[in-house]
């Protein structure tokens, strides 16, 4: 007698265990589905951003190669802006790449880069009547938008 009591106090465990699990389960699922709303709601930030950021640094390497060409004419005030442009086309690449994955480390390159895209647009507006110094210098304005806009959400 005491051997179908054990057997039925084992069954009714199972039975509350699987009840517990399923509600466990479910609760997982609840928290998941939450979780991936969340990175649906700033995945469009941080794509509009990553994608600055890379439109960005096409702008910038192509500065610098238009900075370097000046140079080679005698233009030596183009030294600067080579570099500049050069850095930023770095730090634009690296967080692109960053923003796009959501990494742990996209605040702090999009501020950096924002940082950087600021600097790089006010060397580029040295040149006024230069419409190649002029286009790097809007890409770069557009991208620190974009990357001020995403830190302003707080979306990591």
């Amino acid at each position: 007698m005491l051997q179908r009591r054990q057997f039925a106090v084992a069954g009714l465990s199972a039975v509350a265990a699987a009840a517990a699990s399923q509600t466990s389960q479910a609760s997982l699922k609840a928290a998941e589905r939450d979780h991936h709303e969340g990175h649906a709601k700033s995945d469009g930030v941080m794509q509009r951003c990553a994608t600055a950021c890379s439109d960005c640094q096409r702008e910038c390497s192509s500065c610098a190669t238009h900075c370097a060409i000046q140079l080679k004419e005698g233009h030596a005030g183009h030294a600067v802006t080579l570099a500049t442009c050069q850095d930023c086309a770095d730090i634009c690449s690296v967080a692109s790449q960053i923003v796009s994955r959501g990494g742990p480390f996209a605040k702090l390159i999009c501020k950096a880069c924002a940082d950087a895209c600021s600097e790089c647009a006010a060397a580029c507006k040295q040149f006024p009547d230069d419409q190649h110094m002029m286009k790097c210098a809007n890409e770069c304005l557009e991208c620190e938008k974009a990357c001020r806009e995403m830190l302003s959400k707080d979306h990591l």
